[in-house]
């Protein structure tokens, strides 16, 4: 299956749709249903669009969750509970829902960003900071991303 990667800036419009970039509409459109989900972050201030296919395996992961324990009451509350269905328009945009924008900053410059089975929509100085190699420790990442075989 294709990968959602890359990183495209744009603007929203004043109505508060986004283009999605061509090469994710390709994806979509070739190996997708083309209902898309737009949710919260769990712990970033960025949304996450997921193609129904990929919401659908999330999901399922969640209900095999023990409902009791804190961490997927939280995950469920913030993410599970912010999901709104989208698809895109005739001109390749969507609708990002004014609570959606409001909860994730997004200002009118934006990036997105492809993550494998997701897309991420950052505000642009949101995205630069997180990407910002000074804020983190650049010794410990590298060690544990090289246990992982990066």
């Amino acid at each position: 299956m294709p990968a959602f990667s890359g990183k495209y800036y744009y603007t929203i419009d004043p109505k508060g749709r986004i283009m999605v970039p061509a090469p994710f509409r390709e994806i979509i459109s070739s190996n997708y249903s083309p209902k898309l989900y737009i949710v919260n972050a769990a712990f970033d201030k960025c949304l996450h669009i997921y193609p129904q296919e990929e919401w659908n395996r999330l999901e399922e992961k969640v209900r095999q969750l023990p409902k009791m324990q804190e961490e997927v009451r939280f995950f469920m509350r913030k993410v599970i509970a912010s999901a709104q269905e989208a698809e895109i328009d005739k001109q390749g945009r969507i609708l990002i829902p004014a609570a959606h924008r409001e909860d994730a900053g997004l200002n009118s410059d934006i990036v997105i960003v492809g993550q494998i089975e997701k897309v991420e929509l950052w505000d642009r100085r949101e995205w630069d900071t997180v990407v910002d190699p000074s804020k983190i420790d650049k010794k410990t990442v590298e060690e544990k991303l090289a246990a992982y075989g990066l």
